[in-house]
């Protein structure tokens, strides 16, 4: 009985094995836009005919180009990130503060003293 417990683990532990394998093969397929649709074919065709075999020579073979990608999707995503917490936190560069702060003025809706307040704090961030 202990012996089929163990061989059901260790079988479920490859099974999970191979999916993450070709999740982050066929990922990495589908982010590389330099190869060609028949080739993302051919790769996808031996992953499922040959996954172990497969899964290895993709590693060795693009293994290098896989982190490449990687790490530029990564960058991406953080770039579109912080650019959109600055549009969204509306914290703007200093002219243009300085300008919305300027044009409330001229229309009543801020003093004089809070203009300027206003200023000082856009030049100080």
């Amino acid at each position: 009985m202990d012996g089929s417990v163990f061989q059901a683990i260790l079988l479920a532990f490859l099974f999970m094995a191979y999916l993450i394998l070709v999740f982050v093969i066929v990922g990495d397929l589908m982010r590389d836009h330099k190869l060609s649709g028949w080739w993302k074919a051919v790769w996808i065709i031996a992953l499922i005919l040959i996954p172990w075999l497969t899964g290895l020579i993709y590693i060795i073979v693009r293994g290098k180009g896989m982190a490449e990608r990687s790490a530029a999707q990564a960058a991406e995503i953080q770039k579109a990130q912080a650019d959109y917490i600055k549009q969204v936190s509306g914290n703007a560069d200093p002219a243009t503060q300085i300008a919305n702060a300027k044009k409330l003025h001229d229309e009543g809706v801020i003093n004089d003293q809070e203009f300027e307040e206003l200023k000082a704090k856009a030049l100080a961030s």
